[in-house]
């Protein structure tokens, strides 16, 4: 145990001796990690808060159902809401809906417009909360199926507009992901392989003494690990200040403006998850690319 503490010590100390001569170049490479895990980042919450958006309005989104005429909506309202895709219904009687309508073209005597048509014109409806955006088309198909309905209404252009932009930022995310990771990756690979060279010198004695190679270039990859670290807290700490800033400017915004903060504040899971991907994927990319830089050392 106390060798194995010995040997800890002696990476960790190499491991910060070599963060401190590295100057500058540690800085370039952290800088790089930063801001590809910042990017990440804004663009995963980003992501995660459009979908929490969309979910949001989503759910807005009602489904019309209209029955044919002499049947009543209550007799499937029970079916229609025991249906997974739904969260809620609201039934609406012909007799609501003409009442309605009357009142609506400004006719205050409902009894005697409705002698004058013979009979109340208007159908039963129904109005079907979805429990999301994506489920709409296929409940307003299920409805459609259910007898007794005569037609079912949603604004299918909308549906489609929510899906198009949630997949178009997830392709927006991944492409940026894919090359600030490859760049990233490359500063780090560099940066290592500048102070593997200038401690050459010292690498040689520790060969001659019979060090191995694991032993000699362990301390440089936890070095790009240490990088990919330092910068996904970094980035992480600018995320939060920055959420932390909006959300003093909206606290005191209109009530639909509020009703969108709330859409996009994230769950206490995905809190909590953010910066432990951002910590993981940043230990990643430090962790390529120093093994890139010391393998060709390695073999030699």
């Amino acid at each position: 145990m106390f060798k194995f503490f010995t040997k800890l010590d002696y990476l960790l100390k190499e491991t910060f001796l070599g963060l401190l001569r590295g100057g500058w170049m540690n800085w370039a490479a952290v800088s790089t990690v930063t801001v590809l895990l910042f990017l990440f980042g804004l663009s995963l919450q980003t992501s995660w808060q459009v979908e929490k958006l969309l979910n949001q309005f989503g759910s807005q989104l009602e489904v019309l159902v209209y029955f044919d005429p002499g049947i009543e909506a209550q007799s499937i309202e029970t079916l229609v809401a025991k249906m997974p895709e739904v969260v809620a219904t609201q039934t609406i009687t012909k007799e609501q809906a003409w009442t309605k309508l009357v009142k609506e073209l400004g006719i205050s005597d409902i009894d005697g417009a409705t002698q004058q048509l013979g009979d109340n014109p208007l159908v039963d409806e129904m109005k079907v909360k979805a429990r999301n955006s994506q489920v709409v088309p296929s409940l307003a198909t299920q409805l459609a199926k259910l007898q007794g309905v005569d037609a079912v209404q949603y604004v299918d252009e909308a549906v489609k507009r929510i899906a198009q932009l949630h997949q178009g930022l997830n392709w927006i995310t991944l492409t940026i992901t894919i090359i600030l990771t490859l760049t990233a990756i490359a500063v780090t690979t560099t940066t290592i392989r500048l102070i593997v060279m200038a401690r050459r010198r010292e690498i040689e004695i520790m060969q001659l003494v019979g060090a191995t190679s694991v032993w000699i270039y362990l301390p440089f990859i936890l070095q790009g690990i240490a990088f990919g670290l330092l910068g996904g807290a970094i980035a992480w700490s600018c995320i939060s200040i920055i959420q932390q800033f909006i959300g003093k400017l909206i606290t005191n915004q209109p009530e639909f403006i509020q009703f969108i903060s709330n859409g996009l504040q994230l769950t206490p899971a995905q809190i909590l998850l953010l910066p432990l991907i951002l910590l993981s994927f940043g230990a990643a990319v430090g962790l390529m690319g120093s093994l890139f830089a010391v393998r060709r050392f390695a073999k030699s």
